[in-house]
């Protein structure tokens, strides 16, 4: 819905009703990823696209539907569809798309949800999509960090729903999950659908190196957006990182006060400085240890990290200041690999952003998630 979010709320505020198509899932070479968007006004105009053109006047009409009747619809289209020719995919993927009205009856929540969207507060719209009971089709509830409002129909559904929304506005994801009908984890009858309006978070990977490629990739598979920085072009290349999103070629300190001066540093980044090498990170750690980063982590071993805190003693660094730094890097797992020592950062980069301790959890008591 991000596409659309300023038309529908301007229609919205006129008191207009508007059919919403939003794609909740796919599959396959599906041409539009969950949370695109179309809406259809009740002048007839369509503003947004949920598949580059192959199922847009198939949802034009069920949208005005929807509106009609006020029921929202789950609908698949893809190449098994029976009118396939009429509506399917051409691409032969499938999608499921999800049709609601949206007025200030059915949504009275949408004005906040814009505001925080517009002052940048992370904050996800969550809709019940699938369940056996037509009454909680349709409900909404918006999850913020610190507070929800609205509900889904049952408190244990709540519960369960709101830990998995923040977990996926953390990472500025949007996604179809599913439960048991009255909100059990392990069941099946119930789909919601979150919408994050939340750019994903940032990982900067400082060093290119083998272990470097197994940090992109965890990275990526836990929904950062993930940049590899090097000086040397000579490693520094698009075809050694091919899960990263971005390959850059500069130095490491420069790069980095640079991004941060242009306002694409923030909170929840992370920084694994992976160098190895006092001239590269010693000056990239002055500048990362004096922003308001979530992470940063410098790899080496412990006679490494004595080393560097004495250089960043000696160019001023606080104490304060070094305590922010993670190093040696990781959680203690034993790891050994590229891969292994991946799995170790990654855990502990969740550990600090949740409060966990890093304990075995059969060793543990109470709620898992905290």
């Amino acid at each position: 819905m991000h596409d659309v979010l300023d038309e529908l709320y301007k229609r919205w505020s006129n008191g207009e009703a508007t059919g919403l198509g939003t794609v909740v899932s796919t599959f396959s070479s599906a041409p539009r990823a969950p949370g695109a968007a179309m809406l259809v006004g009740e002048d007839g105009e369509v503003v947004g696209s949920v598949s580059g053109g192959c199922v847009e006047g198939a949802v034009y009409e069920l949208a005005k539907e929807v509106v009609a009747d006020q029921r929202p619809v789950l609908q698949r289209y893809g190449v098994s569809d029976d009118d396939a020719f009429a509506v399917g995919l051409t691409c032969g993927g499938i999608i499921d798309i999800y049709v609601e009205r949206v007025d200030k009856q059915t949504m009275p929540e949408l004005g906040e949800v814009v505001d925080s969207v517009h002052r940048g507060q992370p904050v996800a719209v969550v809709t019940v999509i699938e369940h056996d009971d037509p009454a909680l089709v349709g409900r909404h509830m918006i999850v913020w960090t610190d507070r929800t409002e609205g509900t889904l129909g049952r408190a244990r559904i709540d519960d369960a729903v709101v830990d998995d929304a923040r977990g996926l506005l953390a990472t500025g994801r949007t996604a179809t999950l599913h439960y048991g009908l009255d909100g059990e984890r392990r069941g099946e009858g119930m789909a919601v659908f979150v919408n994050s309006f939340e750019p994903p978070p940032r990982m900067l990977v400082f060093g290119a190196i083998d272990f470097a490629a197994a940090m992109a990739k965890m990275g990526s598979y836990l929904g950062f957006q993930v940049t590899v920085c090097d000086a040397r072009p000579v490693f520094a290349t698009a075809s050694r990182f091919p899960d990263a999103d971005e390959v850059v070629v500069d130095w490491p300190h420069r790069y980095l006060k640079a991004e941060a001066a242009a306002g694409r540093i923030d909170r929840r980044t992370v920084v694994a400085v992976l160098t190895h090498d006092p001239k590269f990170d010693v000056p990239l750690l002055e500048v990362a240890l004096r922003l308001d980063i979530g992470y940063i982590g410098a790899m080496g071993s412990r006679r490494t990290h004595e080393d560097r805190l004495d250089r960043l003693r000696e160019i001023g660094m606080t104490e304060e200041e070094l305590s922010r730094l993670a190093s040696p890097i990781g959680l203690d797992l034993g790891a050994r690999t590229p891969e292994e020592t991946a799995v170790s950062i990654a855990a502990e980069i969740i550990a600090l952003r949740w409060g966990g301790g890093g304990r075995r959890l059969a060793e543990l008591s109470g709620r898992i998630h905290g």
